[in-house]
């Protein structure tokens, strides 16, 4: 997967909580087996009309959104099932990085395996990057600076915020590798180690 160091983009702000998994991406269109092709139909209830023509209405369809890589939402971001294909669907619509007051764990992890950025910032700066990114003056789009090396998030009006990270989860999104990824890095280690535990076992 694709390495994860220092991203600009525009954001877009989704300011609603709880937002669970089957909005994400519906329970009618986890039928293919491949990772690919969900990402046309991320937030699809949510999106369009029931004849199918763009909700004006939804967040994501606005003008200023267009183009987003950013998604800063609410509190809960990511619950409801387990399904992997929340965070496939994200990334193939374009995002790399969520921004949210919280996330479900299993959401969480999931984003971390595939290469999306959940980052937690407090209530109130989330509340701050919401409320820039659907003023007026962001009709030509808000641009935010996610930067995972130093943990900071930052705006060009002088917005900061830190946030923390586990350690391995950071490493594997700087480093681009899941967790398998991340278990073949040391394999010259394991095979020594499989060397000595024969070796031993032979001198029994």
């Amino acid at each position: 997967m694709r390495p994860f160091t220092v991203h600009t983009g525009r954001a877009a702000a989704l300011p609603r909580v709880n937002v669970d998994t089957d909005q994400i991406i519906p329970k009618q269109f986890l039928k293919r087996v491949e990772r690919t092709g969900f990402g046309e139909f991320l937030f699809n209830d949510w999106r369009h009309r029931p004849d199918g023509t763009p909700d004006p209405a939804f967040e994501l369809n606005h003008p200023r959104a267009r183009g987003a890589t950013i998604l800063v939402a609410g509190e809960n971001f990511g619950c409801g099932s387990s399904r992997e294909h929340a965070p496939w669907a994200l990334g193939e619509y374009g995002f790399r990085a969520i921004l949210a007051p919280s996330f479900a764990d299993i959401f969480y992890n999931n984003c971390c395996q595939n290469g999306l950025l959940p980052v937690r910032l407090t209530p109130e700066e989330i509340a701050t990057l919401l409320a820039r990114a659907a003023a007026p003056a962001a009709a030509g789009g808000y641009t935010v600076t996610v930067d995972l090396e130093a943990c900071r998030v930052t705006d060009p009006t002088g917005f900061v915020a830190d946030f923390a990270m586990d350690p391995y989860r950071r490493g594997m999104l700087l480093a681009g590798l899941d967790e398998i990824g991340m278990t073949l890095r040391e394999e010259p280690r394991i095979a020594a180690y499989e060397r000595r535990l024969v070796s031993a076992q032979n001198q029994t």
